[in-house]
């Protein structure tokens, strides 16, 4: 049996590349921020695990529950103005790929409009509860389902001041690198408070009103 002896020499040999390569900056970002929104996901499923242990008669220790206030067909003019937000802002999107700057931000500006719609309703849902004096200290079940609720809607109120901040940014700065990862990421942010809705108005106003 022969063998060859290796004819490489190890002081001419590249033990790696050293050309220089193009790196996706935004989908790195893009996959960086996904695994916040995992994490961010994880807080409302705990939340979502709180209100379901206390959503039992005996957690309101005979004070109102949810089916005494609840009023389905409001929460779901709220369901119907983020939806629309969201649809508003896939449109922006969709004008981003065209590079159609006015049609982006026209998007971002009815998602923002369509946004505050839902929160002021949600305010104004909140202002009623603490009217009848139903708080945070009323009960257990109650402090479940007003925490999660209103976790969700600063999660709005954080999400519609980054939409003013992606409009100013988008006018002054145009489509940079920077700029397009931001909207993407916006997006993201945006998508997921809208799912996260939906099992909050099932599982929180519709099954409380309903039990």
């Amino acid at each position: 049996m022969s063998s060859h002896a290796s004819t490489v020499d190890p002081k001419k040999a590249e033990l790696w590349d050293t050309h220089h390569h193009s790196h996706d900056v935004i989908s790195t970002r893009t996959l960086g921020y996904f695994l916040y929104l995992l994490s961010d996901g994880m807080l409302f499923a705990t939340l979502f695990a709180a209100y379901g242990v206390l959503s039992y008669q005996h957690s309101y220790f005979g004070g109102p529950t949810p089916a005494e206030f609840v009023k389905p067909w409001y929460t779901f003019a709220q369901t119907i103005a983020l939806f629309l937000s969201v649809l508003a802002y896939g449109f922006g999107m969709n004008a981003l790929k065209h590079k159609n700057k006015s049609g982006l931000i026209n998007g971002m500006l009815a998602a923002f409009v369509l946004g505050v719609v839902f929160l002021v309703l949600d305010i104004r849902d909140m202002s009623h509860l603490y009217s009848m004096g139903i708080t945070l200290a009323s009960s257990g079940g109650m402090s479940a389902f007003m925490v999660l609720t209103q976790v969700h809607a600063t999660h709005i109120f954080f999400g519609l001041i980054w939409i003013l901040v992606m409009i100013a940014q988008v006018m002054t700065k145009g489509f940079t690198e920077e700029t397009v990862g931001r909207l993407l990421t916006l997006r993201m942010f945006w998508h997921l408070q809208a799912v996260i809705w939906v099992f909050v108005y099932i599982f929180v106003y519709l099954w409380g009103y309903i039990s």
